[in-house]
């Protein structure tokens, strides 16, 4: 069997190298029930785009151990995981979220669906999900000198308080769900989400961005949804109450890629969302070679999409070379908002990671007009440049990730720690490698960290 197998661990080839070592500290052992432990790196440098750095704020890596999943979730979800496969705790970097007065060690973070790779079965290639139980999960982590402890454990529920599950939602919208070894045809779940996103407000409630809708939650304090916000025209029926209210030409994202980043406004007013990847508008070809890409604005207060920019990708072969050809590598995976306007956006590929900042306001609001009509031709996807007339965002490099020693591969979580430390988060796939002749999985070794970069002034 095959499967998605995350990079290893690394700065890129091209990063500047830090003139002093790191030094590394280890426990020689975990207790998976006191969820602490791994390993620190202490990093005494950070490269940044300029600037000088900032000595005083948090520093360093913190790794989250290894946590059986089964275990896991049975602690706040009984009987819901009837065999893990070996599989430990991951995905928890799918999104960070730092509140504004909230202690600079302690974060809130999300999984994406759960464990799930690929395998050919017959010459057909098949989506697997190797713990069809798992249940996408809230966690609140805090940052030790020993590792991230998880203080408190929200799975994302129904209104009953049963799992939604990770599992796609409607047949022929999404891949058909399979077993581990992809022989056994699994159930489309209309609940399922693959939570991506993550925002907590002031009063304590969350909203999450996820990838199958593309669609936001309305999430209560205990992780319950209270409601769904779907593109028009979206077909899926599911336990919890919906409402179509965004823009249908979202019902064009490329299967995987939906809303991948979340943020929200520091009045508590807006959601900012951006869509992973260019849309396949009209087709799966535009979107592999697009670089014309979505952000969007939500108003809270009204329950709908108030604004939408159009967000430029770097060229693939300029930012990664070794992706040099797979324009489609680009994504957006994560974004923070330093104000009502302005925005961090984490672009990257696996390997390679740049945040920049754009500014709302420098760009042009297509919301509504013929770029959200999928019969313009050419779309803004099929696009060359940025059509005449509109703006896209403007970007300005704020920190080249790649660039600091030890950095994991597939940063998807960015959150402003305090005013100059930017702390990032890797998604490590739940360490999914392959499995072994008996079901259980052969682990990456890929852990899930949390790294302190300092920003210039």
């Amino acid at each position: 069997m095959t499967s998605r197998t995350p990079p290893s661990p690394g700065h890129h080839p091209s990063a500047t190298p830090c003139p002093y070592r790191p030094r590394v500290t280890h426990r020689s052992s975990l207790r998976p029930s006191a969820l602490a432990g791994a390993a620190l790196i202490l990093i005494s440098c950070a490269a940044v785009t300029s600037g000088t750095a900032h000595a005083s704020g948090p520093s360093g890596t913190a790794v989250l151990p290894r946590i059986p999943l089964g275990p896991f979730q049975d602690a706040v979800l009984p009987g819901t995981v009837d065999d893990d496969r070996g599989v430990a705790l991951g995905g928890v970097g799918s999104d960070l979220f730092h509140a504004k007065g909230d202690r600079p060690d302690e974060f809130w973070a999300i999984t994406d669906r759960g464990p799930n790779g690929t395998v050919k079965v017959g010459g057909e290639e098949r989506v697997t999900f190797p713990v069809p139980g798992f249940d996408p999960v809230i966690v609140r982590l805090r940052v030790r000198k020993d590792g991230i402890r998880i203080t408190r454990t929200l799975p994302i529920t129904n209104r009953a308080g049963r799992p939604v599950t990770g599992l796609p939602n409607v047949e022929g919208r999404e891949e058909a769900p399979y077993g581990f070894d992809g022989g056994t045809r699994l159930a489309f779940d209309a609940d399922g989400i693959d939570s991506e996103g993550l925002v907590r407000t002031k009063d304590g409630e969350f909203w999450v961005a996820e990838e199958y809708g593309p669609s936001l939650l309305h999430l209560d304090r205990r992780g319950r949804v209270v409601e769904r916000y779907v593109p028009q025209g979206w077909t899926g029926r599911p336990s919890y109450p919906v409402k179509a209210t965004l823009p249908a030409i979202l019902n064009k994202r490329t299967y995987n890629r939906g809303f991948e980043g979340l943020a929200i406004s520091p009045d508590g007013k807006t959601l900012f969302a951006a869509v992973q990847s260019p849309l396949s508008n009209p087709d799966k070809k535009t979107y592999k070679a697009s670089r014309n890409g979505r952000i969007f604005t939500f108003d809270l207060r009204k329950g709908k999409v108030s604004g939408e920019y159009v967000y430029r990708f770097e060229d693939v072969c300029a930012f990664d070379p070794s992706g040099c050809g797979d324009q489609n590598e680009m994504k957006v995976s994560g974004l923070a908002a330093l104000d009502d306007h302005r925005l961090l956006v984490d672009e990257r590929t696996d390997k390679v990671a740049r945040v920049y900042t754009v500014d709302l306001r420098e760009a042009t609001g297509i919301l509504g007009s013929r770029w959200d009509d999928e019969a313009t031709a050419p779309s803004l996807e099929k696009s060359a440049g940025v059509p005449a007339g509109v703006a896209a965002l403007p970007k300005r490099l704020t920190a080249d990730l790649s660039a600091v020693p030890g950095m994991p591969g597939k940063i998807e979580g960015i959150a402003l720690a305090d005013r100059r430390t930017l702390a990032v988060i890797n998604d490590n796939d739940f360490g999914l490698g392959t499995f072994g002749p008996d079901g259980r999985l052969i682990d990456s070794g890929v852990r899930t960290s949390i790294v302190y970069v300092p920003l210039p002034r």
